[in-house]
C-alpha cells in the first residue's frame, strides 16, 4: 500500500484510533472500483483488465519479430493481428477469446465517456444551434444521452457495430443504428468522432472522414464534423507527454493506429476533403476539434 501511495495510486488517510495505518481512494482510485462516483468520469476497471491481459502482453512481445518481418506491399497488420490472428475492435476479435473482446468493447466505451462532463461544461456552444447529430462508435449511448439532456431539441443517432447495438439499452430520444461507418455514415448535420480514429491508420481515418463528410451538410448550412482525440504535444509537461508518447505505442501494437500532433491532423484534415478547422478547446490531453467541409 505505500508503495501505491507512493506512486499515486492511493491517498494516505489520518491514522486510526490505535496508530493503524489507513488509507484511502484517490482521484485516480476512484476510477478503478465499480460502483464509487468519481465527478461524472466512469469506471475504468475494464479499460485495465483489457490493457493488462495476456494478449496485450503477447502482442508486445512480439514487436522485435514484427519490425523484422517483410509483410510486402500495402499496410502491415498490427502486433496484436500478426500474433492473434484477428484484430482488435473487430467482428472476429471475438473469435480470439470472447471475454477479452467483451473487456475491449465495455474499457473502450469507458474510456470514451471519461469526462464527458467535463466536455459538456467547457464546450456547451460547441452543441449550440444544431438541430441533429450522429455520434460515430457511440457504443452504448452514454455520450449522446448527456448530449441530449443538455439539449433537448436535438436528434441524436448513435452509430455502431451491430454486436455493440444489439446491447444498448433502448431510449426514447437517442436513435440508434447498427453499421458500419467506413460504408456509411447516418446523415445530421454534424457528425462527432469521440476518441475513435486514434484506433486507426491515416488511410483509413480518410476513409472514416470522407464517409463523415457526405453524411453532413455545407458549412453554410451549419455541417461540421465533432473530433474530440488526444492532441499530441510537449508542451503540456514531461507527465502528460511522456504517457501520451507511450500510449502510441500501446496503439501501434493493439491497432493500427496511434496518437497525433496538430500537424499530422491537419494533413489527414485536408485529404479528407475539408476546408479548414479549429480547435475549440484543449482539455488536458485531448483537443475538441471542428472541421468544416
Amino acid at each position: 500500500m505505500r508503495m501505491l501511495v507512493t506512486t499515486g495510486v492511493f491517498a494516505k488517510a489520518d491514522s486510526g484510533s490505535e496508530g493503524t495505518e489507513l488509507f484511502r481512494l484517490n482521484a485516480l482510485s476512484s476510477i478503478l472500483v465499480d460502483g464509487v462516483d468519481a465527478d461524472e468520469h466512469h469506471c475504468q476497471t475494464s479499460f485495465v483488465l483489457a490493457a493488462t491481459s495476456s494478449h496485450y502482453l503477447e502482442a508486445s512481445l512480439g514487436l522485435a519479430d514484427w519490425f523484422k518481418k517483410d509483410f510486402g506491399e500495402g499496410p502491415p497488420p498490427s502486433p496484436f493481428e500478426e500474433v492473434h490472428g484477428a484484430p482488435l475492435l473487430d467482428e472476429k476479435t471475438a473469435s480470439i477469446c470472447p471475454e477479452l473482446d467483451k473487456l475491449v468493447i465495455e474499457g473502450v466505451e469507458a474510456h470514451d465517456n471519461l469526462g464527458i462532463g467535463t466536455i459538456m461544461r467547457e464546450c456547451h456552444d460547441l452543441f449550440k444551434g444544431l438541430e441533429s447529430l450522429t455520434d460515430c462508435c457511440g457504443g452504448d449511448g452514454t455520450t449522446a444521452r448527456a448530449i441530449a439532456k443538455a439539449h433537448p431539441h436535438l436528434k441524436c443517432n448513435v452509430l455502431d457495430l451491430p454486436k455493440v447495438i444489439d446491447k444498448a439499452p433502448a431510449h426514447d430520444v437517442i436513435n440508434f443504428v447498427a453499421g458500419d461507418m467506413f460504408h456509411t455514415i447516418p446523415p445530421a448535420q454534424a457528425v462527432m468522432l469521440k476518441l475513435v480514429l486514434l484506433h486507426w491508420d491515416d488511410e483509413d481515418c480518410v476513409k472514416i472522414l470522407a464517409q463523415c463528410k457526405k453524411a453532413i451538410p455545407s458549412r453554410e448550412e451549419g455541417g461540421k464534423v465533432i473530433i474530440i482525440e488526444v492532441l499530441v504535444n510537449p508542451s503540456l509537461g514531461p507527465i502528460i507527454y511522456e504517457s501520451q508518447v507511450l500510449f502510441d505505442v500501446v496503439m501501434m501494437t493493439v491497432t493500427k493506429g496511434g496518437q497525433r500532433d496538430e500537424n499530422s491532423w491537419a494533413e489527414i484534415f485536408k485529404k479528407a476533403g475539408f476546408s479548414d478547422y479549429k480547435i475549440v478547446k484543449k482539455l488536458g490531453a485531448r483537443a475538441v476539434f471542428e472541421v468544416y467541409p
